[in-house]
This record gives C-alpha cells, sequence and structure tokens, in this order.
C-alpha cells in the first residue's frame, strides 16, 4: 500500500514538474513575457522603429519620369539627389520646344525621413515622396496624387 501511495505521489509530481515547465516555456516562446513586460507590444508601437527612407534607403541618385502637363505632351523630369543635400531638377516641356530648364538648390528631409522639399523653387510642386529607387512627385499640399495619372508622378532611378 505504501508502494503504491508513493508511486502516485511520485507520479503527480513527475508530471506536474513537466507540465509546469512545458507552461513557462510556452508563455516565455509565445507571448515574449518577461519581467511583467510584454515586449511584443513594446516593439509594435509606432515611433519604435527608427528605419526610414532617409537612414535605410540608397536614395542619393538620378531619378527620370514623365509628369503630366496641363497644356502639352508631359513633363519629361529628371531629378539628380546627391548626398551632400543638393538637387539638380531638369525640366523638359514635350511639344514645346527643345529648351532643357535647369535648376539646382539643397533639400531637407521631413521628420519623418520619407518625404524631400526642394528649397527654393517656385509655382511648381517641391515636395518628393523617396521610395526604393523611386521619387514620387506630391501635389502642391504636400499630399500623393491619387487616380488615374497617379503612376505618372513615380520618377525611377
Amino acid at each position: 500500500m505504501k508502494k503504491q501511495i508513493f508511486s502516485i505521489a511520485l507520479a503527480s509530481i513527475v508530471i506536474w514538474g513537466c507540465n509546469s515547465a512545458t507552461k513557462q516555456s510556452s508563455l516565455t516562446d509565445s507571448t515574449a513575457v518577461s519581467d511583467g513586460i510584454d515586449t511584443l507590444a513594446v516593439d509594435k508601437v509606432p515611433g519604435n522603429d527608427t528605419h526610414n527612407a532617409q537612414n535605410s534607403l540608397d536614395w542619393a541618385g538620378t531619378y527620370k519620369g514623365v509628369t503630366p502637363c496641363a497644356d502639352c505632351e508631359g513633363i519629361e523630369t529628371e531629378v539628380t539627389l546627391t548626398s551632400d543635400m543638393t538637387f539638380v531638377i531638369k525640366t523638359k516641356y514635350k511639344g514645346k520646344g527643345e529648351k532643357v530648364f535647369e535648376e539646382t538648390g539643397s533639400f531637407k528631409w521631413d521628420d519623418k525621413g520619407s518625404n524631400i522639399t526642394l528649397e527654393g523653387l517656385k509655382d511648381r510642386p517641391t515636395q518628393f515622396f523617396v521610395g526604393e529607387n523611386t521619387l514620387t512627385q506630391l501635389d502642391m499640399n504636400g499630399n500623393k496624387v491619387t487616380g488615374d495619372l497617379a503612376e505618372k508622378y513615380i520618377l525611377k532611378k
């Protein structure tokens, strides 16, 4: 009788011990709880990720495309960004002659590190969204252009 009670007690301790270790391991692996802090939730908090276009992409280079034009066939646009925060923008109005307009200056990044503003330009959009090998011209208010012509505002490297 004592052997049976001892065997049952020992089996219970072994089962309970294995079950407890499994729960602890499962809890640590599945929820990443450590010292009462859910580290997965902390990782998902907006603003914790410091990666952005400015510090993560190879944004320096020349971007080209043909943007829409109200009174011509399109505007051949070429923007060159350099790592010293300067730019050269060349535009040619298709169907309006061969003259290429060239402007130079400096640019600055927004606080999020995703948009740039070409400084010193007048009467034209000056803001661009920087993407992977793309530069998307934004409207006069700094918003992405939507609709059927949206793809026409993307310059490619």
